[in-house]
């Protein structure tokens, strides 16, 4: 920022005609239809969040926005279009003479400029210029509708809040700020620079800049409450330690006009339990761990949808070749901000999320899986031919008793629930119990029965969950397939554990397809002359899978990825 920034604004009032004739509707017009239009002007001031009009509310005006932001929702609640300072709302109701079909609503604290539906049609409609600049908008308009449905519509403007005792939001906004620098002009806003300027003051901030960061106060204030106004995503900052929430303004969190991020700080490792803590006060809402820059740089990539998820899929053994993968991807610089996996996937992402690095991911597993053979605890198969009990022995030991929710990554692993039939996403609860879960393929593990229903092997509905992550929203996704096409031939006469290990996959290959198609990078390491349960084939599977991920991140994947995301600057 500089010194020009905080200078007065004219207030667009003082001079109506030269406001009017700069937006798209006017420009150009003869000066009788601008003189006739500003005499019936008529002002007003909306504070953010505010209810502008309804959806099936009469079209009785048009505004045009002066300064703030509006936002479009549709019949879900789903903010749709953002409309900014120069636009007009409203006037596509009078064209028709229909009732509003969406529903408009303020975020930011915005004046407009209004003009009644008698004025719009007898000043504006006798004139063919206008007419034809309206049907143009209108063609326009229905023409990007399917596009701003779909685009995630990415934030501008936060608001650091803090909630609870001993939280200092002032040191905590700097790293924010040097994270957003990266994608852009930042701006950072305490209530001692705000003062007591208008929100055409507020507007020329986020006008000039890429993004705006708000300071609030700690507590229910005038100022607290404006920054929860200008937000277009909330960030509440707790005391990972500390339990006294304090006053949370979840009431300002309601209605769909901004979404609300937990950020836990903590002073050094992650406090065991308390994202689960923090979570019974914010149910519904996403948390990060933050202990340093690092993460911050994390936070601000998901926040703003430019953050890498990597899925990994089942496929037993040859799933070993996901650690190799993982390699590939740190030594080229893409960023895992978030990670999730079916069966051995959900297992070895949960070793990414856990922040192990390379020799560590490496060690554990072949603790795991190569120094002992976790299969090899036989039963009388009533239910299965493995009781199970040293794989969740295997996945307790190297994991420990962690939520998922203590990850320092966001993490997720999917089940199958025979129960309902669905799939299960597990993004809380017991590490090691849902990883159990997720790798129990029917008649080689035992099912996990919990709260009434039975959990086994996610890769027996959804393999390469692709689909779950794509629905965070949070940015590109990079799916790793290990599951080959081709697990076994007549060749060679497979074994009863190999069976029904494929068995239990084979149900999900015909949506593989289909998810495959969601990755925006796909990486599918050639494995088919590994084994299903070749245990011994870890450094094997290994380098097959760092060689193809080289390869693939070689080929102009990664700068497509850079040019879509906007994340040149990240990786």
């Amino acid at each position: 920022m500089d010194a020009e920034d905080d200078r007065t604004q004219i207030d667009p009032r003082a001079n109506p005609w030269a406001m009017l004739a700069s937006l798209p509707l006017f420009a150009g017009l003869p000066k009788s239809v601008v003189d006739a239009a500003v005499t019936e002007l008529e002002w007003m001031s909306l504070p953010g969040g505010r209810v502008l009009f309804e959806a099936g509310a009469p079209a009785d005006a048009v505004y045009f926005v002066v300064s703030g932001c509006l936002g479009v929702y549709g019949p879900g609640g789903e903010l749709i279009r953002r409309i900014g300072a120069g636009e007009t709302v409203g006037e596509m109701g009078l064209i028709v003479s229909q009732p509003r079909t969406m529903t408009v609503r303020a975020l930011r604290d915005s004046d407009l400029a209004t003009l009644s539906a008698g004025t719009f049609e007898r000043v504006l409609l006798g004139h063919p210029e206008v007419i034809m600049r309206l049907a143009r908008l209108a063609v326009t308009r229905l023409a990007e509708r399917e596009h701003e449905q779909a685009r995630v519509m990415t934030p501008r403007t936060f608001a650091i809040v803090p909630v609870g005792d001993g939280v200092e939001v002032q040191g905590r906004a700097g790293p924010l700020v040097n994270a957003l620098s990266h994608f852009g002009r930042v701006d950072l806003v305490d209530r001692q620079r705000a003062g007591s300027h208008s929100s055409q003051w507020f507007h020329e901030r986020e006008s000039r800049n890429d993004f705006v960061v708000y300071t609030a106060d700690t507590g229910d204030t005038a100022w607290t409450r404006l920054c929860l106004r200008q937000a277009d995503v909330v960030l509440l900052a707790a005391n990972a330690a500390g339990d006294d929430a304090g006053w949370t303004g979840a009431e300002w969190l309601q209605g769909g006009m901004r979404s609300a991020e937990l950020l836990l700080l903590h002073a050094g490792n992650i406090a065991r339990g308390a994202a689960a803590r923090w979570l019974d006060r914010f149910p519904g809402i996403s948390h990060h761990h933050v202990r340093g820059p690092a993460d911050y740089e994390r936070v601000v990539r998901l926040v703003t949808g430019r953050a890498v998820g990597l899925v990994l899929s089942g496929g037993g053994a040859r799933g070993f070749a996901h650690l190799g993968v993982v390699r590939a991807l740190r030594e080229h610089g893409v960023p895992i901000d978030l990670v999730g996996g079916t069966s051995m996937g959900g297992i070895l992402a949960a070793g990414v999320a856990s922040g192990w690095g390379d020799e560590e991911l490496v060690q554990r597993f072949k603790r795991c899986f190569v120094d002992t053979n976790p299969l090899s605890d036989y039963t009388l198969p009533f239910v299965s031919l493995v009781s199970g009990r040293k794989v969740g022995t295997l996945l307790r030991r190297e994991l420990g008793d962690v939520g998922i929710e203590d990850l320092p990554l966001p993490f997720f692993c999917v089940s199958s629930n025979l129960t309902t039939g669905r799939i299960a996403v597990h993004q809380h609860g017991p590490l090691w119990q849902w990883l159990r879960a997720s790798v129990a393929i029917p008649g080689v593990l035992p099912p996990v029965f919990q709260g009434g229903e039975v959990f086994v092997d996610g890769g027996a509905m959804n393999i390469l969950p692709v689909d779950v992550m794509r629905a965070k929203g949070r940015g590109p996704v990079i799916g790793v397939d290990v599951s080959a096409d081709r697990a076994f031939t007549a060749d060679r006469r497979p074994n009863i554990l190999q069976i029904l290990w494929r068995v239990g996959m084979v149900n999900s290959t015909a949506g593989k397809i289909e998810r495959r198609l969601q990755s925006d990078l796909l990486i599918t390491p050639p494995l088919e002359s590994l084994d299903l349960l070749d245990w011994k084939g870890f450094e094997r599977a290994i380098e097959i899978g760092y060689r193809a991920a080289c390869e693939r991140l070689a080929d102009g994947a990664l700068a497509q990825l850079r040019k879509v995301y906007a994340a040149d600057k990240l990786f």
